[in-house]
Parts: structure tokens; sequence; C-alpha cells
């Protein structure tokens, strides 16, 4: 397994090792204690949630202000933009993007600590993605970030117009919306 740090601090880029032979390929997509040694992270997963997305369908940007839940998210199917934002007040990237492809060719999975905002929006044809959680969701303290807001200047890299949910569509503006310390 190979970790690169991303731009911001905490995210992590993984790419596991993958173990091509004649038949196809294998790859374990989560290992606790390879995940633990590779990062120095000691997170427990609760639920792994799946989505299924047409192409051009924007997910998030999405956290919870309380029960913040960190996130290892892996594409089954497809490609997605893969997108988090630092909203942690006191980092020095607070506000800040990162966006990378994931997809089910590149096999590459994202770490999201708590404490980001987090979203997707398919590239490709449709996308399967699978994301582990370390926290249970939590309607009651669930936030939404806008995925457009200008402040941001987000490259969705999007082939057409997003498709939204009305709950992404109405995000907040991440100069009204609840941060963490």
């Amino acid at each position: 397994m190979k970790v690169l740090p991303a731009d911001l601090s905490g995210v992590l880029l993984i790419e596991p090792d993958v173990y091509p032979d004649a038949r196809g390929w294998f790859f374990e997509s989560f290992n606790q204690r390879h995940f633990s040694d590779a990062t120095g992270l000691d997170v427990r997963f609760v639920q792994d949630n799946i989505s299924h997305s047409a192409k051009n369908v924007v997910r998030g940007l999405h956290y919870q202000i309380r029960q913040p839940q960190g996130k290892l998210v892996t594409v089954l199917a497809g490609e997605i933009r893969d997108v988090v934002v630092d909203l942690r007040q006191s980092s020095r990237t607070f506000g800040h993007w990162f966006g990378v492809t994931l997809s089910a060719e590149n096999r590459r999975q994202l770490w999201v600590p708590p404490g980001f905002a987090h979203g997707f929006a398919v590239t490709g044809e449709s996308a399967d993605v699978l994301y582990k959680v370390t926290d249970y969701w939590a309607p009651q303290h669930e936030r939404c970030l806008r995925w457009n807001d200008p402040a941001l200047g987000i490259d969705w890299q999007l082939p057409g117009a997003a498709i939204l949910s009305d709950k992404d569509g109405q995000g907040a503006l991440l100069a009204a919306a609840e941060v963490f310390d």
C-alpha cells in the first residue's frame, strides 16, 4: 500500500497493492493492521455506505457538525471527481479544497478525516462508490456546503450540467456554514 499526503493536512490518497493474474485482479480494499501501519491512524469504521449515481450527478458537499465522520472512499465501478473542503477554522488550509479522480480502473482510495466536507461528481457514465465511515449517520447534525460556492471555486470537471438533490442544491455558502473549531 502506498500512502500519499494531499495538499490538505490529514487527507490521504491511498494506492492499494493490486495483484493481477490471468483471471483478473485482486486487492485488499481495507485491512486494519496495514492501514494503521501505513497511515499512523487508528480508526474504527462503524458503517459502510454504497451509492450508485448517473453521469453528472454531484453528491455533497456533506459533513456532520457533531459526530463528524472520517471516510475511506473507494470507487467500485465507474469514475468520479472526489472533492474535500477543509472546514477546520484552526487549520492553515481552512476553506481550501482538494480534488482527485478516483475510479474502478485506478483503484485509488481517499481518506477524508473528520473536519472536512466531502462530495463527488460522476465524470463517467455512472459510478458505484463505497465509503466506510467512522461514526454513524446523524441526520440532526448533517450539514451541506454549497457545491458551487464561488468563494471555493471548485473545479468539478463535469462533462455536463450538474444533477443535484434538492438538499444539495440548497447547501450553505462557506461564509454562512457551521464549521469546526
